[in-house]
């Protein structure tokens, strides 16, 4: 069984959703996932062909919209619609480990990856595995003031590398990683030169399952409540020792989502249900939300139910309030 298999015991193709402002370096990263001998297989969704300048000679067969390249990967691009194109991708399951969707530099992450909770035929075949995001550590802090779109990005982001780390001094550096964490202070973040990263660090990381969350960012379970703002733009997390009644969690999450979606970016978390052996673990984007149980608790690990959220102006109190309410 490989990796992906295990790590997609659902057996859906995992996509990773790569975004970043323009001239961030998303072109660097994926010239190397499209060129670089890695193993893998992975078919690469761009808005247009002609943006990322790939050698012709590393292109080994072309259609309209589909192009092999000499290591195994495909690439793919988005003259018509994202949902027509995974599709044709789905058809094609079995060619390829995983899926990469590129958006545009000035795009907002979260239609992209609403795609993949929206569309039955998408959502049975595919799952939304990470938001990638490139920034340029340079000139984030400059995007952030200026272009709401950028402060998006970072938001959404999974895994955020903070590029062009060589370009700017140390103090610069951790200034910056202050305003990202301010925003966004549960995404993993790693100082690029060039894009320079182990593949393995932004791609398959099955952003979701507990035992990589807890690989990445072994505070996630921990105790404290984290609120952190960035303008607008905020994040809360709450913990409740022990499991959640889901007849009163279910319908909590699904109102939440549905009242207050357009200010919540991302929300995520790890639930324990009575008598319930396997963690209930949910994503979701703006309204959509996705969840199911996943991995089993481990034998005598304490059953910490966690939720978080990242968005504008959240009411912490009353997400804290109302999920203690959860309690079985």
């Amino acid at each position: 069984m490989t990796e992906t298999a295990q790590a997609t015991a659902d057996g859906k193709i995992p996509v990773t959703v790569l975004t970043g402002y323009l001239g961030a370096g998303k072109t660097t990263l994926l010239n190397r996932i499209l060129t670089e001998s890695h193993g893998r297989r992975y078919a690469v969704i761009v808005n247009e062909f002609g943006e990322i300048g790939i050698d012709n000679d590393l292109v080994v067969g072309a259609d309209e919209e589909v192009f092999e390249m000499n290591n195994g990967c495909v690439c793919c691009t988005v003259r018509g619609d994202l949902i027509r194109i995974m599709d044709g991708l789905v058809k094609r399951r079995g060619k390829f480990d995983a899926i990469i969707v590129e958006t545009t530099g000035l795009a907002d992450p979260a239609p992209v990856a609403q795609t993949f909770f929206v569309d039955q035929d998408v959502g049975d075949a595919a799952r939304l595995d990470a938001v990638v995001t490139v920034a340029d550590a340079k000139w984030l802090s400059d995007r952030l003031r200026d272009a709401p779109e950028a402060k998006n990005q970072i938001a959404f982001a999974d895994v955020i590398l903070l590029n062009k780390a060589d370009l700017v001094s140390e103090g610069d550096l951790a200034r910056v990683e202050g305003e990202i964490r301010a925003i966004n202070p549960y995404a993993v973040v790693h100082r690029t030169t060039r894009c320079a990263v182990p593949l393995e660090a932004v791609l398959e990381r099955n952003a979701f399952d507990l035992g990589r969350i807890l690989d990445l960012e072994p505070e996630f379970l921990e105790e404290g409540h984290h609120h952190h703002h960035a303008g607008d733009i905020g994040s809360v997390s709450a913990a409740i020792e022990g499991p959640v009644d889901p007849e009163r969690f279910m319908p909590w999450i699904s109102n939440l989502t549905q009242v207050q979606g357009p200010d919540i970016l991302r929300c995520k978390g790890i639930v324990a249900f009575p008598d319930e052996p396997k963690r209930f673990v949910f994503q979701g984007v703006h309204m959509i939300l996705d969840g199911d149980l996943q991995g089993d608790w481990a034998a005598g690990e304490k059953r910490v139910s966690r939720v978080v959220f990242i968005g504008r102006n959240l009411d912490a109190e009353a997400i804290r309030r109302d999920f203690e309410a959860c309690r079985a």
